[in-house]
């Protein structure tokens, strides 16, 4: 695989510490999701982030290579955090894809299509229970 750019962090402290860019440029504290009253970010926030932001930016160019007439898209993750059955953790994540300028065929295509190209969809595929769903706008 060529490698076209990495990037490193660096957490101290587990759910309860901080993580931030080796280079300084970001950094969160951390809280678990069962700490309520303290402010900072969890992992799964940080993941959907990143996720939706990786998505749209697939999509974009999934639709380029497909000559979609996209005009619009955003891309929301909703990540969850639960156990399986046999006692480990794992993650559960839902989609939600807004799109303009085509139609909902076209945009089923599109989502499916970029589901296919999006690094992070490749990172989960097969562990991780991922649901799309595409809304035209």
């Amino acid at each position: 695989m060529k490698i076209f750019y990495k990037t490193r962090a660096t957490a101290t402290g587990g759910r309860s510490g901080h993580t931030e860019l080796d280079n300084g440029t970001l950094g969160f504290d951390l809280v678990s999701f069962q700490e309520k009253d303290k402010e900072g970010v969890n992992p799964e926030q940080l993941f959907a982030m990143g996720y939706a932001a990786c998505f749209d930016s697939a999509l974009s160019m999934t639709a380029q290579q497909l000559k979609l007439p996209v005009t619009s898209s955003k891309t929301s993750a909703q990540v969850g955090l639960g156990m399986k059955a046999d006692g480990s953790y794992n993650l559960d994540i839902d989609l939600y894809v807004e799109v303009s300028g085509i139609d909902e065929e076209q945009a089923q295509t599109l989502i499916e299509a970029t589901h296919q190209v999006c690094p992070y969809s490749n990172a989960t595929r097969g562990n991780v229970d991922t649901r799309l769903e595409v809304t035209v706008v």
